[in-house]
């Protein structure tokens, strides 16, 4: 299976950028998975809440709060920008 490009992005600096399997995103209007070719979307970021990153199909992922911000997929993977990371 594909694998989907993922980056992180604050302000201050590129936080993460590789592929992966899956991140589910803590979208405002509900949570939403991304996996490889996706349709594109954007989407606002639920402050305070927890990004879910699968490095591999069915492992654990691996959780990083983040506050507020946006999301986007589109046909090179998925870019998430915001406010700040913990």
């Amino acid at each position: 299976m594909a694998n989907l490009h993922f980056e992180l992005v604050t302000p201050e600096k590129l936080v993460r950028s590789d592929d992966v399997f899956m991140v589910v995103v803590p979208g405002t209007e509900g949570d939403f998975g991304v996996l490889a070719n996706h349709a594109p979307v954007m989407s606002t970021i639920r402050s305070g809440a927890e990004l879910s990153v699968y490095a591999t199909e069915g492992g654990s992922p691996e959780t990083i709060t983040v506050e507020g911000g946006f999301a986007e997929v589109n046909e090179s993977g998925l870019t998430v920008l915001a406010e700040a990371v913990s």
